[in-house]
């Protein structure tokens, strides 16, 4: 959970889904806290965790009406991959 001024104004999960392959999970920045580099903080945290827990691989899914989330993965270094998850709701 990322905090500004001690109230919530992000955050994000981790779970691992196969032996070295993690998913980050629920990705989300309040709107007024946008623009600030929170999102990418908490990527950056969330992906040490992965290589903390042995996970060489981190995955993640996001939906096409979110062309926000989609370019900010991909200046991330994300690249599209075929679908690995039955999430009715990630298109990407």
């Amino acid at each position: 959970v990322a905090r500004l001024d001690g109230k919530p104004i992000g955050c994000g999960g981790l779970k691992t889904i196969a032996p070295g392959v993690g998913e980050i999970k629920r990705m989300w920045v309040d709107g007024a806290a946008r623009g600030m580099g929170v999102a990418r903080r908490l990527l950056e945290a969330l992906e040490e965790r992965a290589a903390g827990l042995g996970l060489a691989t981190v995955r993640l899914d996001t939906n096409r009406a979110l062309g926000e989330a989609q370019a900010f993965y991909r200046k991330a270094g994300y690249a599209e991959i075929a679908r690995y998850n039955d999430n009715p709701y990630a298109d990407f």
